[in-house]
């Protein structure tokens, strides 16, 4: 892959996996992702038409969003890949997207939430319900975040799916709200429903790795109040949400989405390595943070295969050829749930 070239990343971000490809050999129906626009939904509708191409049965892949980055319509139409510019909280535009039996739900607001609450409890729990009535007899799955967890021991595992919410600000409130009025509808109509606990996905645009490879490369300090994270890689996590399809349910088989844990003064000390740039430290290590335990994940699906080395190598060059960012921080570091 040439570093910069956004086409070739693109492309990378979307290759099928052989469990991807046989995926479509077995699975019924067409799928339609809802919030395609967003930071994973491009990749996730290009992995599905290409994994349903080489799976050879001919499917309809749909995506539905506002769309408001100019040329990404056109680019998801040139694979075949069919779009709709619709706001999901209109009822009757959501009334009016095609059947699907398969639907994966990416739609969701994290950012703004400190300064408009109302918008973030509207779009994270009110469209989930909207999509929900839509769609009863469709398989769902949705994604949801590590954020419902409460900050866990640094140096363990993370909570597992088992350990119940203890949501830390208001945008983890409403996350957990999507769930539970997915739940509702699942348990009201016997939508079968997959939720997946995602925290951190990572590409060379976005992610902790794009925020702390940044920073090191503007010579500011790196925070260690958070002292560890999990990571996954895009295409990892996307393949991922397809393969869940399988094991939806009613009630909602819930799932950690995620890679191993790292220290984030470790990962930071690699990228500035690989950088060629120097690193410092400000705030001691915090004794907990934001992890999951995602092994009933890997027992479904096996572990990511994207290592943390190659994370990095990825994230540096990248970076070092003047590649793009999207311009959307994680904000990993903040404790109070604040965003």
């Amino acid at each position: 892959m040439v570093p910069a070239d956004l086409n070739a990343l693109e492309h990378e971000l979307s290759e099928p996996t052989d469990a991807t490809v046989a995926l479509f050999t077995r699975l019924e129906g067409d799928v339609l992702i809802l919030g395609a626009g967003g930071k994973m939904g491009p990749s996730l509708a290009r992995l599905a038409a290409r994994s349903a191409r080489l799976g050879g049965r001919p499917r309809r892949i749909l995506a539905a969003s506002r769309f408001s980055e100019p040329g990404l319509r056109d680019a998801l139409s040139a694979l075949g890949i069919e779009t709709f510019a619709v706001d999901l909280l209109d009822r009757a535009a959501v009334a009016r997207l095609p059947e699907a039996s398969n639907l994966i739900f990416m739609a969701g607001q994290k950012f703004g939430t400190a300064d408009g609450p109302e918008r973030t409890w509207a779009i994270n729990v009110l469209l989930p319900s909207i999509v929900a009535e839509r769609y009863p007899s469709s398989r769902l799955v949705a994604f949801s975040s590590g954020n419902v967890y409460p900050l866990w021991p640094a140096e363990g595992p993370g909570p597992s799916e088992t350990v119940p919410p203890a949501p830390v600000g208001e945008y983890a409130q409403t996350v957990l709200g999507r769930e539970r009025v997915l739940a509702f509808h699942s348990a009201r109509s016997g939508t079968r429903m997959a939720i997946l606990r995602l925290n951190y996905a990572v590409e060379p645009r976005y992610g902790v790795l794009r925020d702390l490879a940044d920073r090191i490369v503007a010579g500011e300090a790196i925070s260690l109040g958070m002292p560890a994270v999990n990571l996954i890689w895009q295409r990892d996590a996307n393949a991922v949400a397809l393969l869940a399809l399988e094991h939806c349910a009613s009630p909602p088989t819930v799932l950690n989405l995620t890679g191993a844990r790292h220290s984030v003064r470790r990962l930071a000390e690699r990228l500035a390595a690989a950088l060629g740039e120097p690193v410092r430290f400000e705030e001691p290590e915090g004794p907990t943070a934001l992890l999951s335990d995602s092994t009933r994940a890997h027992r479904l699906f096996g572990e990511p295969p994207t290592g943390i080395e190659t994370m990095i190598e990825r994230v540096a060059a990248w970076v070092l050829a003047g590649g793009a960012s999207l311009e959307k921080p994680t904000h990993f570091e903040e404790r109070e749930g604040r965003f």
